[in-house]
C-alpha cells in the first residue's frame, strides 16, 4: 500500500513560492534549472509548489544557479531546517484526504479566518457527536477506524481556537439559517450543537452571525469558502472553495479579492453578532420548549 502523502506546511509553501521568484528573477525556465541539478522540469516546479520535499542538496545548487548572496542563501536554508519538522496533523495521515491536508496546514497558520457555510454548522464549530454525523454521511463512504479518525482530527483543529502560543486568530463565520434548521441526528444531538454554538460565541475570537432565510438570496450562497490570512508577508491570502470531490485553493489577487467582496456584503445581510445569539437562543427553545 502507497503511504499517505503528508500535506505541506505553510513554510514550506512559502519556500516554494520563494524558490520559484529567485529562479524568475534570474531569468531562467524550470527546464533550465532542471539542468542544473540533473533532474526533470517536473521536478523543479514540484519543488515550488510545495508538492514535493524541498531537497537541501538540490535547493543549495539552485540557489547558486540563481546567484543569491550568501546571507540570502543562509537564510533560506535555516528555514528550509525549521520547514522539515511536520505538523500535528501529519499524525493523522492515515485518515486525512490529501486535499484537505493543505487546508489544515493553512488553518493552523493562519492569523485571522473568515468562512462562509450554507448547509452545515463550520467544522471548526461542531460537536463530535455533529461532526461524526456529517463525516458518515460524506462520499466516498468511509469505514468506521477511519470515520472516528477524523471526529479526533476534527476535534484537535478546535484546539486552535483556544489555544495560547501562538495566540488563537480570530475566526469569523457566517452560516446560513440553514445551517440550524436542517436536522442532523435527533433532537438532543442538535440541542447539544445549538448548546455548543453559543458556547462558542462567548469566546472573544469567535464571530459568527447567521443569515436568515428571510433574507432571500446573498452574494455568496453558492459553496462554503474560506479565507486565510497570515503573518509571514511574503505569503498572500489564499480562499479555499469546499467541493463535493475536494477543494480548490486559488491566492490569486483578483479573485481572493470577490471571495472578501462577498463575505463584506454578506455581513451585511446577515444578523449581528448579538442578533445571532439570540436568534440561535430562540432556535434552541423551539428545539426543547
Amino acid at each position: 500500500m502507497t503511504e499517505a502523502k503528508s500535506a505541506p506546511t505553510v513554510l514550506q509553501m512559502l519556500l516554494g513560492r520563494r524558490l520559484a521568484a529567485l529562479r524568475d528573477a534570474a531569468g531562467l525556465t524550470a527546464a533550465q534549472a532542471s539542468l542544473r541539478i540533473r533532474s526533470a522540469p517536473t521536478t523543479v516546479t514540484r519543488m515550488e509548489k510545495a508538492e514535493t520535499a524541498l531537497n537541501f542538496a538540490k535547493v543549495t545548487l539552485l540557489l547558486d544557479s540563481y546567484g543569491v548572496s550568501q546571507r540570502e542563501k543562509d537564510e533560506f536554508l535555516e528555514l528550509l531546517d525549521k520547514a522539515g519538522d511536520p505538523g500535528w496533523w501529519q499524525g493523522f495521515r492515515d485518515a486525512l484526504p490529501s486535499w484537505f491536508g493543505v487546508h489544515v496546514s493553512l488553518e493552523t497558520a493562519a492569523t485571522h479566518i473568515r468562512s462562509y457555510e450554507p448547509a452545515v454548522v463550520h467544522g471548526l464549530l461542531q460537536t463530535a457527536d455533529y461532526a461524526r454525523a456529517v463525516l458518515e454521511r460524506g462520499l466516498p463512504r468511509i469505514g468506521p477506524d477511519v470515520l472516528e479518525r477524523r471526529v479526533n482530527l476534527r476535534t484537535k483543529r478546535q484546539e486552535l481556537l483556544t489555544r495560547t502560543d501562538p495566540a488563537s486568530p480570530p475566526l469569523w463565520v457566517i452560516m446560513d439559517e440553514t445551517c440550524l434548521r436542517r436536522p442532523v441526528g435527533d433532537r438532543d444531538m442538535m440541542a447539544a450543537q445549538i448548546d455548543h454554538l453559543l458556547e462558542m460565541t462567548d469566546l472573544p475570537n469567535v464571530s459568527l452571525q447567521i443569515c436568515p432565510l428571510e433574507k432571500g438570496l446573498h452574494p455568496g450562497a453558492f459553496s462554503p469558502f474560506s479565507i486565510f490570512r497570515f503573518e509571514i508577508p511574503e505569503l498572500p491570502d489564499v480562499v479555499c472553495i469546499d467541493t463535493l470531490s475536494g477543494a480548490t485553493y486559488s491566492e490569486e489577487k483578483d479573485e481572493v479579492a470577490l471571495f472578501r467582496e462577498a463575505l463584506d456584503q454578506m455581513s451585511v445581510y446577515a444578523l449581528s453578532r448579538d442578533a445571532t445569539k439570540q436568534f440561535i437562543g430562540d432556535i434552541r427553545k423551539e428545539l426543547c420548549p
